[in-house]
């Protein structure tokens, strides 16, 4: 019952804000998967004998990224939607399986690529990184991260696209997010680590 009262309050607030709607959940879901990839980093992870404690500036950066691309992939869905509709004329005709697979196509080829782009950007950025350090961070971070997610989203975004109605494809695909923003979260935080080393390291020789 609590489920269905969430889901029409959701539809309810997709109908008349659909940007904000988006913004706010994905921003939340990108958060969430942060505070769980920083629990999973303080249980393996132990510096004097103390877990480190938790970051909220690092969350807040993550929420402030799924607060901003999550409109964009909005839009993105619509125009896939609407570029390559599933079923041509009636609500009953069978699914084209080519439509889907150029949907999943188009969303791993030119979105996947996109949003990678912004992600290792975006956090340079708010993580106050200078030029260099943000291009390095690119050179580190992107190919892995890149083909990691072709690893993964395929699957995830042909069962999005095929089974989830419009208004709900950016929530299921932030919920299933939540493990990969785990993944880019550390692989973000440990290239954070490595580039402060490097500043300490070089503030001492100095």
């Amino acid at each position: 019952m609590a489920s269905l009262t969430i889901a029409r309050a959701y539809q309810r607030f997709f109908d008349t804000h659909p940007n904000c709607t988006l913004a706010l959940t994905g921003g939340t879901l990108n958060a969430l998967g942060d505070v769980v990839a920083q629990l999973s980093q303080n249980i393996l992870v132990k510096e004097h004998d103390r877990r480190p404690g938790w970051n909220s500036a690092r969350t807040l950066r993550f929420f402030c990224f799924g607060l901003g691309l999550s409109p964009l992939l909005g839009r993105w869905n619509l125009f896939l939607e609407h570029r390559f509709p599933l079923r041509m004329r009636r609500a009953r005709e069978k699914v084209s399986f080519a439509a889907l697979s150029k949907r999943v196509a188009a969303d791993q080829l030119f979105m996947a690529p996109l949003g990678l782009v912004i992600f290792v950007g975006s956090m340079g950025i708010m993580e106050g990184r200078g030029s260099g350090q943000i291009r390095q961070k690119y050179a580190d971070m992107y190919k892995p991260a890149l083909l990691t997610n072709w690893q993964v989203w395929p699957l995830a975004q042909l069962i999005n696209f095929r089974y989830m109605p419009l208004p709900y494809r950016i929530p299921f695909q932030s919920a299933c997010g939540v493990f990969w923003t785990l993944y880019l979260s550390i692989l973000n935080a440990k290239e954070d680590e490595r580039q402060d080393r490097e500043d300490a390291l070089r503030r001492t020789i100095q």
